[in-house]
């Protein structure tokens, strides 16, 4: 039961087994003439709009929202948002979102959760488009990344947005030690901006690579292409190793540019704290990558004045794969001899066997792409052969 007293307002509220409550309330005398209007001036269901509080109690807050008239938030409204509405009082400013036109005794029923949400959710699309930049606290991480809050809400920070001295450098890439090593920034403070909304789904997603860092981007304008540098390895992950150029600073040294001969583990060349040498071969995005086998000669130049096509060679076998085996004629230069060679992968294995010494014929030999493969055996009159079914047909 609801009571209106003209003048001093004063509001009563039964409900249930509770007893009544006194509200105190300066709803004024033109709330009933502000119902009747509302019927002919009313709001869009969804606006985001602003009111003064006139009145509240009994789990009811009465809002002046001209020029539409009077609002109310009650019911499961007011409990989403009991703890928003304790710190109101009679006379605030409040913002809240159009639920329904005509409610209960033809109020406009509005929410203060709602229109929270869709205040921080624009907050947000404003901030992923302006590329803004928030110090925010980490309250938990997982498997795949960390948990931030910002304005009150979730956020995810996917460990691939990192930067890559925060990157979690596992061996073998095990996901509970990376877990574990995600935890250890939980109640850290990191700078990182948003780049994906999705209000639906309720997903914030943050990056730590911020491509407005200016401090970044100042350092990393210090260097040039072709530049020699020397630092410590901070890391060694199955595609490469990280090398710490300076404070705020790392490179990347990509597996394939770390020796001129095959590397199937960076483990084994290096261990974190090496001190190395590498070349500056790309800078992009602020992200440096390095080359270590650039400031070694390239053996294949040298090859290409030693070997041709047809030549019977000595080589180490030194790796199987799905294609066959990988021979290498010297440190830096090395073929494939085909699995088609050979009657099935077991035979191969058999008569090629690792780290064996064997008598290969070269086939095909193209040094400027590095690209080698041979015959097994000594036959270069197969090769002539091959030669001549290619000019024949």
């Amino acid at each position: 039961m609801t009571n209106i007293i003209n003048n001093d307002v004063e509001t009563e509220i039964v409900e249930g087994d509770e007893r009544d409550e006194r509200v105190e309330s300066d709803v004024p005398k033109r709330l009933m003439d502000d119902l009747i209007k509302q019927s002919a001036h009313k709001p869009e269901i969804g606006a985001i709009i602003e009111g003064t509080v006139i009145g509240k109690g009994g789990k009811t807050l009465y809002i002046d929202v001209p020029p539409f008239g009077t609002g109310i938030i009650f019911g499961r409204e007011y409990l989403n948002a009991k703890d928003i509405i304790k710190k109101i009082s009679i006379g605030d400013t409040v913002t809240a979102k159009v639920i329904e036109t005509e409610g209960e005794e033809s109020y406009i029923e509005l929410s203060l959760k709602e229109a929270k949400q869709a205040i921080v959710w624009s907050d947000a699309e404003k901030a992923t488009k302006n590329k803004t930049q928030f110090d925010l606290l980490v309250k938990d991480a997982n498997k795949g990344g960390l948990i931030l809050d910002w304005n009150g809400m979730d956020g995810f920070l996917p460990a691939s947005q990192l930067k890559p001295e925060h990157y979690p450098r596992v061996d073998g890439g095990d996901k509970d030690a990376i877990a574990g090593e995600l935890k250890k920034f939980i109640g850290q403070t990191l700078t990182v901006s948003i780049i994906g909304t999705d209000p639906k789904e309720g997903k914030l997603i943050f990056s730590e690579k911020g491509p407005d860092n200016k401090q970044k981007r100042e350092i990393v304008g210090k260097y040039a292409l072709g530049d020699v540098v020397e630092g410590e390895v901070t890391g060694a992950v199955d595609f490469g190793i990280f090398i710490k150029i300076q404070d705020g600073l790392e490179g990347l040294v990509h597996i394939s540019e770390l020796d001129w001969s095959l590397v199937e583990n960076p483990r084994d060349l290096f261990r974190v704290g090496d001190k190395v040498k590498a070349k500056i071969i790309d800078i992009k995005d602020d992200k440096i990558s390095l080359s270590i086998k650039a400031l070694r000669g390239n053996p294949w130049k040298e090859a290409e004045a030693k070997y041709k096509r047809g030549q019977v060679v000595s080589g180490v076998v030194i790796k199987y794969n799905k294609h066959g085996a990988l021979v290498s004629l010297e440190e830096g230069v090395a073929g494939l001899v085909h699995i088609s060679e050979f009657k099935s992968e077991d035979e191969l294995r058999q008569k090629l066997e690792l780290g064996k010494n064997y008598t290969f014929t070269i086939n095909i030999f193209e040094s400027k792409d590095q690209r080698m493969t041979l015959f097994f055996g000594d036959c270069p009159d197969r090769v002539k052969a091959e030669e001549n079914k290619k000019k024949e047909g």
